[in-house]
């Protein structure tokens, strides 16, 4: 079965760190461009940084320097490094992979359930 699956959510205060990972299972991550998004209660969903199947990387201005995403393919993972936390990015967190050399993710054909980060003193 394929799928992809995040961890590493949780309950951060304003200006610390979290990674979150996004593992598959049945696919090589490698093959395709991965692109984390988020989603805060009452708010659409937004685009938070991408990968391409080649290394290629971008990011939402609002995460510009303070986010990180890299792939280990021995793992199979892609992460995300999440530093300097503010109270703003604060939703829950998914993983997203689109057959696809070149990001944005515009049509991912595998989801994961998420992942929580709550960013609160």
């Amino acid at each position: 079965q394929m799928q992809l699956a995040e961890s590493g959510g949780g309950l951060v205060q304003p200006g610390g760190s979290l990674r979150l990972s996004c593992a598959a299972s049945g696919l090589l991550l490698e093959d395709y461009t991965i692109g984390w998004f988020r989603q805060a209660p009452g708010k659409d969903r937004e685009a938070v940084s991408c990968i391409s199947s080649d290394d290629r990387t971008s990011h939402a201005d609002s995460v510009k320097g303070r986010f990180t995403i890299s792939r280990d393919n021995a793992k199979n993972t892609v992460y995300l490094q999440m530093n300097s936390l503010k109270p703003e990015d604060t939703a829950l967190y998914y993983c997203a992979a689109e057959h696809t050399a070149t990001c944005p993710v515009q049509f991912p054909v595998y989801w994961g359930q998420g992942t929580q980060v709550t960013v609160s003193s």
